[in-house]
This record gives C-alpha cells, sequence and structure tokens, in this order.
C-alpha cells in the first residue's frame, strides 16, 4: 500500500498546480494552463465547481461520473439536494475502492469540490487526495506540482473578505514560486481561471474569466498598488465570460470540458 501511494503522489506532482480561494462573494479556481481545450475547473451542478489535478483521462472520467450522479439526484428529488458533501463522498468511495483494489492502478488524480453558499460561512471545499480520504478546507488550498510549498504561501496571506482581483494577485503570487524559491511570470494567456460568484442572479453561479476581463481585472490589482499620483488607476471591472444558462441540470453544459495535467509537464 506504501508503494502504491508513493506511485500516486509522484504521478500527481508531475502535474502543474491548481489553488482554490475563498473571496467575498464566492470561490475563486485559478491554475496555470495553456490549453483552452482541456480544463481544469469544471461546473458540477447550480453551486458546485470541480478541479482537478493529475492524469487528465482518470479525472475527466471522475468528472463526468459527478456529473451523472448530481443530474440524477437533482430530477429524482430536488435541486436542493445535490450537495458538495454528497458528491465528495461519492468521490471517496469510488478513489477509496480503486486504490485499495490490487487488480488496478491507483488514480493519479488529487480532487477539490467547491460549493459556493448564500454567505461565507457557507461555502465548502473538500479536497480528495488519490486514497480516497475526505479533508474540510477553509480559506484556501493548492494541490498537483508543489502544492505543499503554496499551501503554506497561501496560509500567510490569504484572509477572509478578500476582493476577487486580491484573490487573484494572491494566487498567481502564489502559483510564480518555483521549488528554489525564485519567481517566475505567467502570463495571462496561460492562466485558466473561474469562479462561483454568490452574486450571480441566475441560478447556476460557476462562470469562467478569459480574455480581455481577466487581463483587465490582473491590471486593475495591480495598478490598485501604486502610491498616489503614480499613474492611472486600472480599471476594477471584474466582469467575466460565461456563457448563456441553458435550462435544466448545471453539468450538461460543460460535459465536455476539463483539466489537462500531463505528466512531466
Amino acid at each position: 500500500m506504501a508503494d502504491r501511494a508513493e506511485y500516486a503522489r509522484k504521478g500527481i506532482a508531475r502535474g502543474r498546480s491548481l489553488v482554490v480561494l475563498q473571496y467575498a462573494d464566492g470561490i475563486v479556481f485559478v491554475g496555470e494552463n495553456p490549453s483552452r481545450a482541456l480544463h481544469k475547473f469544471s461546473e458540477i451542478y447550480d453551486r458546485i465547481g470541480f478541479a482537478a489535478a493529475g492524469k487528465y483521462n482518470e479525472y475527466e472520467n471522475l468528472r463526468i461520473g459527478g456529473v451523472r450522479y448530481a443530474d440524477l439526484r437533482g430530477y429524482t428529488y430536488d435541486r436542493d439536494d445535490v450537495t458538495a458533501r454528497g458528491l465528495a463522498n461519492v468521490y471517496a468511495q469510488t478513489l477509496g475502492t480503486i486504490f485499495s483494489s490490487a487488480a488496478e492502478k491507483p488514480y493519479e488524480v488529487e480532487l477539490v469540490v467547491a460549493e459556493v453558499g448564500e454567505t461565507p460561512e457557507g461555502d465548502q471545499i473538500y479536497r480528495l487526495p488519490h486514497d480516497g480520504s475526505i479533508v474540510d478546507e477553509h480559506g484556501s488550498v493548492a494541490v498537483g506540482g508543489n502544492a505543499e510549498q503554496i499551501s503554506g504561501y497561501l496560509d500567510q496571506r490569504h484572509r477572509d473578505g478578500m476582493t476577487l482581483a486580491q484573490a487573484l494577485k494572491l494566487a498567481v503570487q502564489a502559483l510564480s514560486r518555483d521549488t528554489n524559491g525564485s519567481e517566475r511570470e505567467i502570463p495571462a494567456e496561460r492562466l485558466e481561471v473561474a469562479v462561483l460568484d454568490r452574486t450571480r442572479p441566475q441560478q447556476r453561479k460557476f462562470k469562467r474569466i478569459v480574455g480581455q476581463q481577466l487581463a483587465r481585472l490582473l491590471e486593475a490589482e495591480g495598478a490598485s498598488q501604486e502610491p498616489a499620483g503614480e499613474g492611472p488607476q486600472g480599471a476594477g471591472s471584474e466582469a467575466s465570460s460565461d456563457g448563456p444558462d441553458a435550462p435544466g441540470s448545471g453539468g450538461s453544459k460543460d460535459e465536455g470540458a476539463s483539466g489537462p495535467d500531463d505528466p512531466g509537464a
């Protein structure tokens, strides 16, 4: 079992890191991802988001299974009966069964399931390692790559009530730190960003932030750090691109999107 755990951890560590942070109006997902077709972050249901690091084909299967579970439960009972805790339990059972089975290799994946509440106190973030255990997180969580170093950085600097721009800036700073302590620049076009925004009037709270909206958000936070009189304040727009909210379940729209993390990347 120790060998299987080491095998899974090494596979996860070869992928790029991602972080999930709480901010004043919801939960933000940030990761380095050069692909625009294969996503690390996806919508599962109305108020539930999914993030994963590791082997893409493995966590894509898990994501699709989670969408089907949420659709079926919401249709059979009520949409409010679909919760992040219930989904995390389903994922934990699946990962635990695979990890303890001698017939197949353990999954090289680490998952985060997040649900945005009506208030910040109602937000839920669950981290699921390769062995199927469940860790209830608060504030911030990092998975994949050098997650331990990033988590330490976030724990020291994250605070409740941050704006989206502040949380995004902190996430990018954390992801930019290499294992040797040096920093590198991650351009906006290499970032994948999504949020669960509790202030959205729509029933579905998940949306992606891309393109010029993401660039403006990063520039706005950078300009806000300038001393008075040293340049104009950047536009503080937090506009985001999000597709039309189709009727029905939250999972069906994102059925084909999840996130890349090729081992060795």
